[in-house]
C-alpha cells in the first residue's frame, strides 16, 4: 500500500507498507506488494492441523506437526517437521506444499516455488498448490504466471473462493480493474463473509474513482472482521480522498491501534507517520 498526501485535503498513495495478517489460525494472509495504490490482501491458505487428512504414519504425524508449528508462527520448527516427513516419504505431495507455504512466509519465494512444483508433479490435481504457486509468482512480479496458476486452481476447484480473490489481485495489479471486480464478486458469492475479498473489491472500486462504493466494501469487511487493520487503513484513504479529514484520521488511528495490539511495530510506525502527515494538512 502506498500513501501520499496532496494539497487541498486529498490523499493518494506514496509509501509502500507490506502487511502480513494472521486470521484465527485458519489462514495466513499477505499483502500483494506492487505499485497498486491500496492494500491488497492475498490468501495463501495455511489450514489448521487436521489429523484425518494426513496418513496414519510417521510421515503423516510429522506433516501434522509441520502444520501445527506453522499455524503457531514457528517457521523453522515447521520446516524441520516437513523435512522429517519428506525424509520418511519422499513422494508426500502435501508435505512439499506445506513446506512451500513456510518458505513463502520466510521470504524465500524461489524455494517455495520449487516445493510447489514438486507438490504439483506428485499431485497434478492439487488446486491449493496451484493457488499457492500463483501467490509466490505474483509476489515476484510475475502476474501472468500467477494468473495462469489461479486459472488452473479454479478449473480444478470451481468453488475455490481464495483463488478468485487472488486472481482478482493479480488482475488489479495488471490494471484490469473491471476483471478484478468480477473475481472479487465471485469470491464474495462463494463466501459472503469473506472480509478480504470485500477489502480488495473496495480497493478496485477506489481505483475506478468510486470512493463511496469502496467505503461500502470496507464497511462490510470491518463488520465481518472488526480487527482488520488494512480495511481501516484503506477506508481512511477513501475518506481522505473525499475530503473527510476527521473521519480519515479516526480510521488511521484505529488501524494503528490494531497493528500495535498485533505487535506489528513496523506497520504501526508507518501508519503513525501517515497520521502525522495528514494532521499537518
Amino acid at each position: 500500500m502506498k500513501l501520499r498526501l496532496l494539497e487541498q485535503r486529498r490523499v493518494k498513495l506514496t509509501k509502500i507498507l507490506t502487511i502480513g495478517v494472521l486470521t484465527a489460525l485458519s489462514a495466513i494472509t499477505i499483502v500483494s506488494c506492487s505499485n497498486n495504490k491500496d492494500v491488497l490482501v492475498t490468501e495463501i491458505g495455511v489450514n489448521t492441523p487436521n489429523r484425518r487428512s494426513a496418513k496414519n504414519s510417521q510421515a503423516g504425524l510429522a506433516y501434522i506437526e509441520g502444520q501445527k508449528q506453522h499455524a503457531q508462527g514457528n517457521l523453522q520448527a515447521a520446516i524441520a517437521a516437513y523435512n522429517k516427513a519428506l525424509s520418511l516419504n519422499s513422494e508426500y505431495g502435501a508435505a512439499y506444499r506445506g513446506r512451500g507455504l513456510t518458505y513463502f512466509d520466510l521470504g524465500d519465494k524461489q524455494k517455495a516455488i520449487a516445493d510447489y512444483n514438486e507438490a504439483i508433479r506428485l499431485s497434478p490435481n492439487d488446486a491449493e498448490a496451484f493457488n499457492s504457486r500463483g501467490n509466490a509468482r505474483a509476489s515476484l512480479g510475475d502476474q501472468a504466471g500467477a494468473i495462469s496458476d489461479y486459472n488452473e486452481a479454479i478449473r480444478l476447484s470451481p468453488n475455490y473462493a481464495e483463488a478468485y480473490n487472488n486472481r482478482g489481485n493479480a488482475l488489479s495489479v495488471q490494471g484490469d480493474k473491471s476483471g478484478s471486480i468480477e473475481d472479487f464478486n465471485q469470491a464474495i458469492r462463494l463466501n459472503p463473509r469473506y472480509a478480504i475479498a470485500y477489502n480488495n473489491r473496495g480497493n478496485a472500486r477506489a481505483a475506478q474513482g468510486d470512493a463511496q462504493g469502496a467505503i461500502s466494501d470496507y464497511n462490510q469487511a470491518i463488520r465481518i472482521n472488526p480487527n482488520f487493520g488494512a480495511a481501516y487503513n484503506n477506508r481512511g484513504n477513501a475518506r481522505a480522498a473525499q475530503g473527510d479529514k476527521q473521519a480519515a484520521l479516526e480510521d488511521l488511528k484505529k488501524a494503528a491501534a490494531i497493528f500495535q495490539r498485533q505487535n506489528n511495530n513496523d506497520l504501526y510506525q508507518q501508519v503513525m507517520n501517515n497520521i502525522n502527515e495528514l494532521g499537518q494538512q
